[in-house]
C-alpha cells in the first residue's frame, strides 16, 4: 500500500506571526493500525468447530445410553412373552417404544437377536444398533453419516414359568 501525502496546517516558531501558516507535507502510514483481527477470526472458528466436536461426542453418548436403554427392555420384553411367536413383536415394541421415550427415531433402529432362543432356561442376548448423524444443525437437521452404536443385553428365560415345553433343569444359567 502506497502512503498517503496529506498537507497539514503548520504554526510558525516561537516569536513569529502566528495569523501567517504554512503548509507542510506529512506521511500518513499504517504505524497505528491495531492488529490481530485475523487473530479473532480464528479463535472464533477454532471455538465453532470445538463446540461441535464436543456437542457430537455428547450425541454418541446420549446415543450409546439410548441404545443400551432398548436393548434391555427388548430382550426384557422378549423373555417374558406369552409365546414364542409373540417374543419378537414384543421386543421390537419394547425397544422401539424406549427409543421414542428418548426422542430417537425408532424406525432407524436395527434389532436382532445375538444368541438364545425363545426355551426355558435359554440366555437370549439381543442387540440395538442406532446411527448417529456426523453433525446435528438448527433448522437444518442431521448431516452426514457418522457412527454406529451398539449396545447388547441379555436374560434368561425363566426356568419355572408355565407354557413352555420341557422342565425346569437349568444347571448355572
Amino acid at each position: 500500500m502506497t502512503p498517503r501525502v496529506v498537507l497539514a496546517p503548520r504554526s510558525g516558531p516561537i516569536g513569529t506571526d502566528r495569523g501567517a501558516r504554512t503548509r507542510e507535507r506529512r506521511v500518513v502510514d499504517e504505524l497505528g493500525q491495531v492488529g490481530g483481527l485475523e487473530a479473532i477470526v480464528f479463535g472464533l472458528l477454532v471455538f465453532v468447530v470445538g463446540t461441535l466436536v464436543i456437542v457430537n461426542a455428547w450425541g454418541v453418548i446420549d446415543a450409546k445410553l439410548a441404545a443400551g436403554a432398548a436393548a434391555r427392555e427388548a430382550v426384557r420384553a422378549y423373555v417374558e412373552a406369552p409365546s414364542a411367536s409373540d417374543a419378537s413383536g414384543a421386543a421390537r415394541q419394547a425397544a422401539a417404544d424406549s427409543l421414542a421415550g428418548q426422542g430417537r427415531q425408532p424406525a432407524r433402529m436395527d434389532l436382532r437377536v445375538v444368541a438364545g432362543d425363545f426355551s426355558r432356561c435359554s440366555r437370549v442376548t439381543m442387540e440395538v444398533r442406532y446411527p448417529v448423524p456426523l453433525i446435528v444443525l438448527p433448522w437444518i437437521g442431521r448431516a452426514g453419516h457418522g457412527f454406529t452404536v451398539a449396545a447388547r443385553h441379555s436374560e434368561v428365560v425363566d426356568p419355572y414359568r408355565r407354557g413352555l415345553p420341557g422342565s425346569a433343569s437349568c444347571a448355572a444359567a
